[in-house]
């Protein structure tokens, strides 16, 4: 797991876009996982301004969204599917075929879910799945005590959960559609971005604690190429701050490219 700590919010989203922006150049037709919420929309907007300044190509690329809301149409102004477009796939040259969002409006929940694994699957499974964190250790709505062998589900939120997504876009629904923990580990290369002090204390229980169901987040110490993408806010509680520093200024050197920077 590499874990870089940068000075401020901004350069820890710019970094994560290199590293997304780095897997599409060397993989034209890589199968991207993305978030929604607050925290990915600057790494978004780096992404928009790379495709249309750089040139960055999303023509070939295949996306599919973590989760969604239970019983939230697609054009409802609280959906994923919605934050989605309009803060990333309206602005790029994806494909609309080739961009998949969980349907919460489904009258048939067993077999969307059955059908979304199914699509991950069918794509080749995803190369580079991009991750926040919620105040209680979750990724994407793996509540605690999800199942770390979870797939693609319906899942209740967490008080914390609804309290703090209620703040961004009012009341919520309070039942989620969502990759379980087992699915998102499947992902070849996994790419966590938090930032902010109210992050610290999951962030350190994620990454340092130990792996349990009460802190999904926690899995992703099971996985085998996990970057971590915090600023120093999010990192206060972490114990080993040097030594990730240290490893960071290694891999620099010796492996710019898994942190975008060739």
């Amino acid at each position: 797991m590499l874990v870089v700590i940068h000075p401020n919010p901004e350069a820890a989203s710019k970094q994560a876009a290199k590293i997304v922006a780095d897997q599409v150049r060397r993989k034209t037709n890589s199968v991207l996982g993305l978030s929604t919420g607050n925290t990915p929309l600057a790494t978004y907007a780096e992404l928009i301004r790379m495709h249309r300044e750089e040139g960055l190509d999303f023509s070939a690329v295949t996306t599919f969204n973590l989760d969604e809301y239970f019983g939230v149409p697609r054009d409802h102004p609280q959906s994923f599917y919605r934050h989605i477009h309009e803060n990333f796939l309206d602005h790029i040259n994806a494909k609309p075929e080739n961009t998949h969002i969980p349907d919460g409006f489904s009258s048939d929940f067993a077999k969307t879910c059955m059908e979304y694994e199914t699509a991950i699957k069918r794509a080749g499974g995803i190369d580079l799945q991009l991750l926040g964190i919620g105040r209680t250790g979750h990724i994407g709505f793996n509540e605690p005590t999800s199942s770390l062998a979870s797939r693609t589900r319906l899942k209740t939120l967490s008080d914390e959960t609804i309290a703090d997504n209620s703040k961004i876009s009012g009341e919520i629904p309070t039942i989620s559609i969502t990759m379980g923990i087992g699915t998102i580990l499947e992902a070849r290369r996994i790419l966590l971005l938090a930032t902010g002090g109210k992050k610290a204390d999951a962030v350190a229980k994620a990454l340092e604690g130990p792996i349990t169901s009460s802190v999904s987040a926690s899995a992703l110490q099971m996985h085998g190429d996990v970057t971590v993408m915090l600023d120093e806010d999010a990192a206060a509680n972490l114990t080993h701050r040097d030594y990730y520093r240290r490893v960071i200024d290694q891999t620099a050197k010796h492996s710019p490219e898994r942190l975008g920077l060739k």
